[in-house]
């Protein structure tokens, strides 16, 4: 059996039973996985991307450059943390980067998951097309908008992403992924309320990334703009089915979690109780 395969047995066991939990209903936010299944498996992983895609949840990576160029699917900036490896992710070529265990940290049962590159990834989510689901890649490094939105493009998936990172800080970084394809979505970030109406006009941004709980005013605003909400940070990243549920009420299109198996718990119990 797959390592993949004996993961979702393990998830699977830890929702409802009914299967119908596992489809998301419409209306409800997309839920997006922090680094993937982060509390299950390997932070970053194919394994773990797999899983997430098995049970129609979207996810969030890291983008990171090689020595040699490549791109690669890490959240630091050194391989300390999450390979059995050590120094900078950038002073190392892609083929000394895949011959690090990026799995046994977590779990021995995932040893020798490999970090996997971006181009990979998209390949994984490519085969799983049918399902609504976000994505969300968050840029550690500079200058790779481009080489993303090509390899995006080139496996057909570039609609199921939002960019994220450095993208909702920096309006450069928008404007490139725009010049890379107007079709890209990019996002710009509120990390309060005194900031929202900057975010929503912002010219080259489709989301407008709240790190706080926005009132339902807001989000109408941000819908009539022709825009969709995105919500990350302490306001939801915990497990904290209260701050779900406003963030849910409110409208929100979309939120990261690192607790998306509870978040889509929750929603399947206020579907099923009317809240």
């Amino acid at each position: 059996m797959h390592r993949y395969q004996i993961l979702l047995t393990i998830l699977i066991s830890l929702m409802l039973d009914a299967a119908d939990n596992l489809v998301a209903t419409a209306g409800e936010p997309l839920i997006v996985a922090h680094r993937g299944l982060l509390k299950v498996a390997p932070e970053n992983t194919l394994a773990n991307f797999r899983a997430c895609l098995e049970l129609r949840l979207g996810f969030e990576f890291d983008v990171q450059r090689s020595k040699d160029g490549h791109l690669v699917c890490i959240h630091d900036s050194t391989l300390n943390r999450t390979t059995n490896g050590t120094g900078n992710v950038a002073d190392l070529t892609l083929a000394e980067i895949r011959e690090l265990d990026a799995g046994s940290w977590f779990d021995r049962r995932f040893k020798d998951e490999r970090v996997p590159t971006v181009e990979e990834v998209f390949q994984l989510a490519a085969q799983y097309r049918q399902h609504e689901l976000l994505i969300a890649v968050d840029f550690k490094d500079a200058n790779v908008e481009q080489d993303v939105v090509d390899l995006a493009r080139k496996q057909g998936i570039l609609k199921r992403l939002i960019f994220i990172g450095r993208t909702i800080q920096e309006p450069q970084v928008r404007k490139n992924i725009k010049a890379a394809s107007p079709k890209a979505e990019t996002a710009a970030v509120a990390n309060n309320m005194t900031e929202f109406s900057s975010a929503l006009s912002e010219p080259d941004a489709d989301w407008v990334y709240v790190r706080y709980l926005p009132t339902r005013m807001e989000i109408k605003q941000v819908h009539a703009a022709g825009k969709k909400s995105f919500i990350a940070g302490p306001a939801v990243s915990g497990n904290l089915p209260e701050h779900w549920q406003q963030a849910t009420d409110a409208g929100i299109n979309a939120i990261l979690t690192d607790y998306p198996l509870a978040l889509r718990a929750m929603l399947q119990q206020s579907k099923t109780t009317g809240n």
